[in-house]
């Protein structure tokens, strides 16, 4: 029923150029840590450095989201996306003609964050077009572009079995100048009622729940990309997997958090996403325990694929809630929350590997990621306390 009406409003041919745009890009963000175990053997690193090296981009993605968060608002997510995308170019031409050395490695990865910060123009780009009703699904389409993961893990360790690493990056090339082209003939910025006010940047940040957002993405869209990321190294070194059959699981378990991002959003939309968060919160909890018990690999295979699903699901309901607080500023508290998750996804890995090196296993790292599962729950509690008082006064919807 939502999907005909997501059909006769709003403008399609955008919300499909968001989710192009946002798909190639989450590809080319993660593209690091799908080729991870390929990099990481021809410069021998570390557990630790591992965790570090496919963190990088997850990082400066965070930085970069706050800048085209404000772009977006400046210039529209349209003029943005663009820009975003000719940018990302520069470190997938560096890292396939060059990127022989640690710290070329680095530079690369600071500027393959340009990608991830998609997200901050993606989101507004469909957000704007549809009504508060229909927010979550329409974003939840927008942002089920994190299934480029998908393309990454999957063709990624194969590619580079045959054609090397470096020339897998540069083969990225292709899918973003398709896309770049799509995107300039289909999207269109929606219109902004001129009566429209804009809060001063740094106001944002003075918002409480601003920072309600940014941790509890940072849980989830932390959750997920920085998983995402360090799974095919996982599953090398604890399940001694080849590099390509690593990559096949890791694919299975991003499935599961891409598609399911979108219902995530619609079930928000009709049962509110403080009430659904609080059930996604306990279940990552549960699934990530399981995992640091370091099962077989059928099981452990089976918990990661719940546990990214819940992630995913999680992804799409902290987006539903954003637009009922924070309609007029979407494109600043895009780039802000998104920016929130990039650090918990840079975290994650770095976790994980860490004390892989410290303690010699897995097992302490994915403990630590459940209890930060039981700290979201804690999170959305309180946060609902404080919304259920100041909400309704702000014109915000009833249905949290």
């Amino acid at each position: 029923m939502k999907l005909l009406e997501l059909r006769k409003s709003g403008h399609a041919p955008s919300l499909v150029a968001s989710f192009l745009y946002f798909d190639v890009s989450f590809m080319i963000w993660v593209i690091l840590g799908a080729l991870g175990v390929f990099i990481t053997k021809d410069f021998n690193l570390s557990p630790a450095e591992k965790g570090f090296i496919v963190g990088v981009p997850i990082l400066s993605g965070s930085f970069f989201r706050l800048i085209l968060g404000v772009l977006t608002d400046r210039i529209g997510p349209r003029k943005t996306a663009i820009i975003g995308m000719l940018v990302t170019m520069i470190p997938l031409v560096w890292g396939w003609l060059f990127g022989k050395t640690l710290p070329e490695l680095y530079v690369i990865g600071i500027l393959l964050g340009v990608a991830g910060a998609s997200f901050a123009a993606a989101i507004p780009m469909a957000s704007r077009w549809y009504p508060p009703h229909l927010q979550g699904l329409a974003m939840g389409i927008a942002g089920a572009g994190n299934s480029g993961t998908l393309f990454a893990t999957l063709f990624g360790p194969r590619l580079a079995e045959t054609i090397g690493w470096h020339n897998v990056i540069g083969l990225a090339i292709i899918p973003l100048s398709i896309v770049f082209i799509l995107y300039v003939l289909m999207a269109k910025d929606a219109p902004m009622p001129s009566s429209a006010k804009k809060l001063p940047y740094f106001t944002i940040f003075k918002q409480k729940d601003t920072w309600f957002f940014c941790l509890l993405y940072s849980v989830t869209f932390g959750g997920f990309v920085g998983l995402s990321s360090f799974l095919s190294i996982f599953f090398v070194d604890q399940y001694q997997l080849s590099r390509v059959s690593a990559g096949d699981f890791v694919t299975l378990c991003v499935a599961a958090g891409s598609f399911f991002r979108p219902v995530g959003g619609a079930i928000a939309d009709k049962i509110g996403g403080v009430r659904l968060l609080t059930f996604l919160f306990i279940a990552v909890a549960l699934c990530m325990f399981g995992v640091s018990q370091l099962p077989p690999l059928l099981l452990v295979t089976t918990l990661l694929f719940f546990g990214m699903l819940f992630l995913g699901m999680g992804n799409g309901a902290v987006f539903q809630l954003i637009p009922h607080r924070f309609r007029e500023e979407i494109g600043m508290i895009t780039g802000i929350v998104g920016a929130a998750g990039g650090v918990g996804g840079f975290f994650v890995p770095n976790i994980l590997g860490t004390l892989k090196q410290v303690t010699g296993t897995y097992a302490p790292g994915f403990l630590v990621y459940a209890g930060i599962g039981l700290a979201g729950l804690v999170i959305i509690l309180i946060a609902k306390l404080s919304w259920q008082r100041t909400w309704t006064t702000k014109g915000a919807s009833r249905q949290i």
